[in-house]
């Protein structure tokens, strides 16, 4: 029989984690225990009746974070995950092409082809870090992605490599890949919920760039577009990174001839191929030097 005992008069609030954590490395399994404090009892946390403290607490957390380290302004990436860097797709092709699995070798031909995107998403991180350097603190723009592989690595990954941070905000999946590492481990969230998860990108959203991506990327920037077509959301640039891509995927010129945007709304759209001109657009919208 296992011995436990529990203090409820522990000086501090922290040690019901340590009560917590012992049990833990005991080997002992997690079972309800009406006298372990509340905010330390997962068992009680993960009930369906606290989800609305859970929701709070995806809330809370990273907004304090970024507080604490000065961030207010954010540039958000969207893209895709499965994009790689130009030097990494050219390996894995090449790996490929020596074998025999033919639907193999074809992905990674397309990877291959748009691993430019990479590239382009890395030299625009770099370019918003290094307009922030000599900044104050309340005029800083701080890249923000995913948090993710592929584009969002590669935002992240140009901000750190011109001296900057960056933030990621992680989502929990079934197929996650771990957070990419040019986001700082202080800076590098993971949510549970999408919703919550959405909010965080558009608190802080100066600006979104898309570059090209899948449903993730299509469900999160159809988001912002109806938040700012509806004025939820303060009026922010939208630039679609890629124009072939983004022409062919979305034909919103028909969506105004049936009449189901106004052609008002069409301009909500900016389409750049150039990583320089995405960060123009964005300095000209906000008149930056």
């Amino acid at each position: 029989m296992t011995n436990k005992t529990h203090d409820i008069h522990a000086p501090r609030l922290a040690d019901a984690w340590a009560v917590l954590q012992a049990h833990s490395n005991a080997g002992n399994d997690l079972e309800p225990d009406a006298s372990r404090l509340a905010f330390a009892d997962p068992e009680f946390l993960l009930r369906r009746e606290t989800r609305g403290i859970r929701f709070q607490l995806e809330m809370l957390k990273p907004d304090l974070e970024q507080r604490a380290h000065g961030i207010e302004n954010t540039v958000v990436v969207f893209g895709s995950a499965r994009f790689r860097s130009q030097e990494e797709a050219a390996e894995l092709l090449a790996k490929a092409e020596a074998g025999t699995d033919s639907d193999l070798t074809e992905r990674l031909r397309k990877l291959a082809r748009n691993s430019h995107y990479y590239e382009k998403a890395r030299a625009f991180g770099r370019m918003v870090a290094l307009y922030s350097a000599d900044k104050p603190d309340a005029e800083k723009l701080f890249i923000c992605t995913g948090g993710g592989p592929g584009i969002m690595q590669a935002a992240n990954r140009g901000a750190h490599e011109a001296g900057g941070i960056s933030v990621g905000l992680a989502i929990a999946l079934p197929m996650e890949e771990e957070a990419n590492p040019y986001v700082p481990p202080e800076l590098s969230f993971k949510f549970h919920y999408f919703a919550l998860r959405k909010m965080h990108f558009m608190m802080r959203a100066k600006a979104l760039v898309v570059f090209p991506g899948g449903f993730g990327t299509l469900d999160e920037l159809f988001e912002v577009i109806t938040l700012v077509q509806t004025r939820k959301s303060k009026p922010v640039p939208i630039v679609l990174f890629g124009t072939d891509y983004w022409k062919r995927l979305l034909n919103v010129e028909m969506l105004v001839e049936e009449g189901v945007i106004s052609p008002s709304d069409v301009k909500l759209l900016n389409y750049v191929d150039d990583a320089e001109v995405a960060w123009d657009l964005i300095k000209k919208f906000y008149e930056l030097a």
